[in-house]
């Protein structure tokens, strides 16, 4: 017997000004106490303390700003049935549907930009999330001075940081997760000029920060010590997954019905060459869109 499982939305949202400084954990505190004063019928977990059904994307380290943070929220399928949130098309309106409230009761800095349901079966956005494109102001340094940092990374073999990881100090080879580097000019607010770069910087198996990747590659062995690169701000943009072509999941699915480990390596080599298609988890300009039914 089928059951009918609970519908889950995505939610975009930006984080800008003041409120950058805030922590993840205020930011999903923020976001519960947004949610119930909208009415929105979160369902819960079940136990001596339930918690809301809400699950976050990677988290934005302290004092960075984003165009393009996401949560996904699991409601309860009876009450949105009630308020006819299943059959009609509200949950994406700017105006008058769930956007719109939101926007009235989060705080400044914090801006719905988005919203759309979440296909079943769809991977938790920490586990879709395989790379950000991040765009910082590089402080105190010429673009000369910057544009040569961006080439010696970009030439590197590996670039090796330090990390702490469950209480112990590693290294890790990350130049595989430098995807792309471009250095350009800007304005800041006295009207001088700054030194922007923006960096694509892979998320798997442990996300690069840029503040990382400065502090790694800021000497020049050529040039001999000097105070290291360090970034005034640091804006996320965007956020990348994968969606698979039709061509991968047809092969991904005959894949699974081979039984020989041979056939199942082709198959697995006719996936990659075909290649998939990098999309945001939700872009902003989504449209309205209304819950449906799902079964397990």
């Amino acid at each position: 017997m089928s059951v009918v499982a609970n519908p889950r939305i995505r939610i975009r949202f930006s984080k800008q000004g003041k409120v950058r400084f805030t922590s993840h954990r205020d930011v999903a505190r923020i976001w519960e106490r947004a949610l119930r004063r909208v009415a929105l019928p979160v369902a819960y977990s079940e136990g001596f303390s339930p918690r809301p059904k809400i699950s976050y994307g990677l988290a934005l380290p302290t004092g960075y700003a984003s165009e393009g943070e996401y949560l996904d929220v699991e409601l309860d399928r009876e009450q949105a049935e009630s308020l006819g949130l299943v059959s009609q098309g509200i949950l994406g309106n700017p105006q008058d549907g769930l956007i719109g409230r939101l926007n009235q009761v989060l705080p400044v800095g914090i801006r719905a930009q988005a919203i759309a349901p979440v296909q079943p079966g769809s991977s938790s956005l920490q586990q879709a999330v395989v790379a950000c494109t991040w765009e910082f102001e590089v402080d105190a340094a010429g673009f000369d001075e910057v544009e040569a940092w961006v080439s010696r990374v970009l030439d590197a073999d590996e670039i090796i940081v330090e990390r702490e990881r469950k209480g112990k100090r590693v290294t890790d080879d990350v130049r595989p997760l430098v995807e792309a580097l471009e250095v350009g000019r800007g304005r800041c607010g006295t009207g001088g000029e700054t030194v922007r770069v923006t960096a694509v910087l892979g998320t798997q198996p442990r996300a690069l920060r840029p503040v990382e990747l400065l502090e790694a590659m800021s000497v020049d062995p050529t040039a001999g010590p000097h105070p290291p690169l360090s970034a005034r701000t640091v804006c996320r943009m965007q956020q990348w997954t994968l969606r698979e072509s039709q061509e991968s999941q047809e092969s991904q699915e005959s894949q699974e019905s081979q039984e020989s480990q041979e056939s199942q390596q082709s198959m697995e080599d006719i996936k990659i060459t075909q290649g998939d298609a990098r999309v945001e988890p939700l872009s902003v300009d989504a449209g309205p869109a209304a819950l449906v039914e799902t079964r397990v």
